[in-house]
């Protein structure tokens, strides 16, 4: 059968990687965009710097009206022109405060020293200036635009996938609780007929004995069906001995497989008691040990441990099986997911649902080795 999961894994895959590649596309013409701008603000500097030269070199053939032009012309790039004592010649587009401004202009030189948009003027063979200028206030804020745009991508593609998730989440929801109901329904009709049945039978005589095994299977039919019923509803929950629970799932189970598998239950002296459904935490321990045969291919040896541990229960369900590989350690419990040919992978995914959903507990591979077997441990409050 293939694995639905598997193809829902390639699907969310697919998803992220178009979303790296969209949120890095932005980025890249983003960063174009603020690089571009950046090399033209520095042409406009050297141009500016050509004519704060012109002015100090001026002849009597020099248009003083166009240099005009091209100084007046610069109202965002914040500049200081200093010599090279570093004393502050000019400056343009620079706030000054009202009090200490000519402190304020000295701190803003160093502070523009440090950076790397600085332009010689060489006035003459002995005189040079230097021009030092601060990225625009556009420039600035496109700088930061960047940024803004990878947290808006990231933020927008985290809140699509969980919505995908979410969405999907919910649509398992409402197949697993309608499959549910329907299957405890579809069940309730032949039980029914299979007890008037035994009813009819005994009173033609039949054997008591064959017709209290008959009884049995009737009975366990119902206790199915309930819990399929319990699926989708919050179940009653009454105190619970665990002792007993582990006793009669395993002793289930045990009646029910060959006798190429033992099943071994270890369980403390002490009744160790939690609030609990009982026919669900069943079906959860019956559901383990299934899957443990089916591991085994029908042989080999399924040990079922109760330990205590302040106000905390464990119960730990361990198979000599083929064992699961580290990376499917939480997969396995995913709807789909199957190493069977015939089966829809649903076992351990209601496992989960009831241990965690409905008993607020813990359920997770504790440990495994491949071709060695695998140890599955619930974790359940004490009461």
């Amino acid at each position: 059968m293939q694995n639905i999961y598997d193809t829902r894994q390639k699907i969310k895959i697919l998803f992220l990687i178009v979303s790296v590649v969209l949120v890095g596309a932005f980025l890249y013409v983003s960063n174009r965009l603020v690089e571009d701008l950046s090399v033209e603000e520095r042409h406009k500097m050297e141009i500016w710097a050509d004519a704060t030269r012109a002015v100090a070199s001026m002849d009597i053939n020099t248009d003083m009206g166009l240099i005009l032009k091209i100084i007046e012309s610069n109202t965002s790039i914040p500049v200081i022109i200093a010599d090279e004592e570093g004393n502050i010649k000019d400056q343009r587009n620079i706030r000054l405060p009202q009090e200490n401004p000519d402190e304020f202009l000295k701190r803003e030189l160093q502070r523009l020293k440090k950076g790397d948009n600085i332009i010689e003027i060489y006035i003459d063979q002995d005189t040079k200036q230097y021009l030092y200028y601060d990225d625009s206030i556009l420039l600035k804020r496109l700088s930061y635009y960047p940024r803004v745009q990878l947290g808006v991508m990231i933020l927008f593609v985290l809140i699509a996938y969980l919505a995908l998730m979410s969405s999907k989440r919910a649509e398992q929801n409402k197949v697993w609780v309608g499959l549910s109901k329907e299957t405890a329904h579809q069940l309730g009709t032949p039980i029914s007929s299979l007890m008037a049945w035994m009813d009819l039978l005994e009173l033609n005589g039949v054997d008591k004995e064959l017709l209290s095994d008959m009884g049995k299977d009737v009975e366990r039919l119902s206790v199915i069906a309930d819990r399929f019923s319990k699926i989708g509803s919050r179940p009653e929950m009454d105190f619970v001995c665990l002792n007993e629970v582990l006793a009669n799932a395993t002793e289930y189970m045990r009646r029910r497989v060959s006798n190429r598998v033992k099943i071994e239950t270890h369980l403390p002296d002490a009744a160790v008691g939690a609030m609990m459904c009982r026919p669900l935490i069943e079906w959860v321990i019956e559901n383990l040990c299934k899957n443990a045969i089916d591991a085994m291919d029908g042989e080999g040896r399924i040990d079922v441990w109760l330990r205590t541990e302040g106000q905390r229960c464990y119960i730990d369900v361990k198979d000599t099986g083929k064992g699961i590989s580290r990376k499917h350690f939480k997969t396995v419990f995913n709807p789909g997911y199957t190493t069977k040919k015939r089966g829809w992978g649903l076992g351990l995914t209601l496992v989960k649902r009831i241990v965690e959903e409905y008993h607020e507990g813990k359920i997770y591979v504790k440990e495994s080795e491949l071709g060695k077997g695998t140890t599955f441990r619930i974790e359940l409050k004490r009461a």
